[in-house]
């Protein structure tokens, strides 16, 4: 009876984890937008599973920032203010030309620096990115890979707490071709120095592209935004 129980609990949570990991993707790839309301019955239809495991992901991802859980409206993907956008871009540029310098440190360890270039492999491709939700996706996975090339697990913690994807699907209707096209080679930049080992161009890489990623941000409307007032 208590294994029966058990394995019901398990099988719960199994669940609950597929649930939260297809709305982390879903967010991420700008599939659900900010602001935009997550229908609890669509979900366990489209997924089939009941409204346990979905109210459950629900509630970890309200923990975690990625979605916002309004009175007499429900779930919905967390939308942030301007100034709330900044200060993150703020820290992550910190952390991030901390990650690039200990990455590029790395690149010494052969295991390290393959894991590396098969991560960021994407970034060669010069052909166009015709898809913004792909061109999220790839954005998502170059930084995490410096993240976790840095070898510092509570950096790559930090990261994940930090949602910069969720800024950037914020915006992503305004991220055009040439936008999308510059950002690219800021990420080679960024790559080429890591392996080159060079620790102080990484860093300065880094600092750049979030630099101009943040003026970008400071002329996109305000309505794209959740009032700061």
């Amino acid at each position: 009876m208590a294994e029966d129980m058990d394995s019901r609990r398990a099988s719960h949570g199994s669940k609950e984890d597929s649930v939260a990991d297809f709305l982390i993707a879903a967010i991420m790839s700008g599939r659900f937008v900010p602001g935009q309301r997550l229908v609890e019955t669509e979900l366990t239809t489209q997924l089939g599973v009941s409204r346990g495991p979905v109210r459950e992901a629900f509630r970890r991802l309200s923990a975690e920032g990625l979605i916002e859980i309004v009175p007499n409206r429900g779930a919905m993907v967390r939308r942030l203010g301007m100034d709330e956008a900044l200060d993150l871009f703020e820290i992550r540029t910190e952390l991030e030309a901390l990650a690039a310098r200990r990455a590029a440190e790395n690149m010494t360890d052969s295991r390290m620096r393959q894991t590396f270039d098969a991560a960021i492999a994407p970034i060669w491709s010069v052909s166009q990115r015709h898809s913004t939700a792909d061109y999220l996706q790839e954005n998502h996975r170059f930084h995490t890979a410096i993240m976790e090339a840095s070898g510092n697990l509570q950096l790559v913690k930090l990261h994940q707490q930090l949602h910069l994807s969720l800024i950037l699907a914020q915006i992503s209707s305004s991220l055009s071709s040439h936008v999308i096209s510059a950002s690219l080679n800021e990420h080679r930049t960024i790559a080429m120095a890591i392996r080159d080992r060079d620790a102080a161009a990484a860093d300065a890489a880094v600092r750049e592209h979030l630099r101009r990623a943040q003026d970008f941000l400071r002329v996109m409307p305000s309505d794209l935004f959740r009032g700061d007032g």
